[in-house]
């Protein structure tokens, strides 16, 4: 091939996947004036629930249903992912009569869908549709309709499903993200459904875990500079508390140490409480590392002293310690 015709063909393959993304982002933008009263109910339909939802689906609709289901599960609600095709050969016998049902179709007349939807209506079960057929059977038979219409698919023939799934995603995330936000959902819940993995190590890990790897530098109020460098150079984390027997009085900082040698031509005289900085911030040592870096962020904080429950200090961690380990 020549280098002529190699590059039309990079930039032929460029061009169609730019073309494919704007389809989809064009398809998700359309979606935000579709949203009605109509997603305002669903919603507080779910939060009032006392059962799971189910969502289910055919095809690539299954796939999209699956995933929904997941992120709902992750993000604080009960949720199954039933298969429509599974669900006529016993799967069924998951749902209870309590439990809400999303079905997902795109054109929402597949034979699947056109034979769940009659056992689910005499169960009882309340039925929410998530589909582009408007005026499909599955619009028409269900209790509640989320518009997913969409112009076309990003697929040169129009038919391979992909803005419409991607569509159907979107939709579903903007219905998980929604119900998350009701609900308060915080990083601390979100980790106690995320405990494997990297991301639940960085989601679970505590400052009292950061801090068990470090030593505790410590000088009493009246040690001399000499010792107190010697503390903060021997612990490598920069820094040193000031205690007065068990009581927490101040902390001193190599920065501290330097603004001393600059400011006295004489130190021998001098103690660590004489250069210490009082009332240094305070952490809960079972704080979340993923809270506390935020907490301290855009602040010129580089220590975070720990304490427990009864306000003695446990440990030290440095701001290091947690770009290490969330990197």
């Amino acid at each position: 091939m020549s280098n002529f015709k190699l590059l039309n063909k990079q930039r032929e393959i460029l061009d169609i996947a730019r073309m494919v993304l704007t389809k989809e982002s064009n398809s998700i933008k359309d979606l935000i004036n579709q949203i009605s009263s109509q997603f305002i109910k669903v919603v507080n339909l779910i939060l009032n629930s006392k059962g799971k939802v189910i969502i289910t689906g055919i095809g690539k609709s299954a796939i999209v249903s699956m995933k929904i289901s997941s992120t709902l599960n992750s993000t604080g609600t009960s949720s199954v992912f039933l298969h429509a095709a599974d669900a006529m050969h016993g799967d069924l016998g998951l749902v209870n009569p309590n439990d809400l049902v999303v079905i997902i179709s795109n054109s929402g007349s597949s034979n699947e869908i056109k034979n769940l939807v009659p056992h689910l209506k005499k169960r009882g079960n309340i039925i929410i549709s998530i589909t582009g057929g408007l005026n499909s059977f599955l619009a028409k038979e269900s209790d509640y309709l989320l518009s997913c219409f969409i112009k076309e698919e990003a697929c040169p023939n129009n038919l391979a499903p992909t803005s419409s799934t991607t569509s159907q995603m979107a939709l579903g995330d903007a219905l998980a993200v929604s119900l998350l936000k009701l609900r308060g959902f915080k990083t601390e819940d979100f980790a106690s459904h995320h405990p494997g993995g990297s991301l639940g190590r960085k989601l679970n890990l505590t400052l009292k875990d950061l801090a068990s790897k470090n030593p505790i530098p410590k000088v009493r109020d009246v040690s001399k500079v000499m010792e107190v460098i010697k503390e903060i150079t021997s612990n490598r984390l920069g820094i040193t508390l000031v205690m007065k027997k068990n009581n927490l009085l101040g902390i001193i900082t190599d920065g501290d140490i330097r603004r001393m040698l600059d400011e006295n031509e004489y130190i021998a005289n001098l103690r660590a409480k004489d250069i210490m900085s009082e009332n240094p911030v305070l952490f809960d040592e079972n704080m979340l590392v993923d809270i506390a870096s935020k907490q301290i962020k855009n602040k010129s904080i580089n220590h975070m002293i720990l304490i427990d429950k009864n306000n003695n200090c446990t440990g030290v961690v440095h701001v290091l310690d947690i770009i290490k380990n969330f990197d």
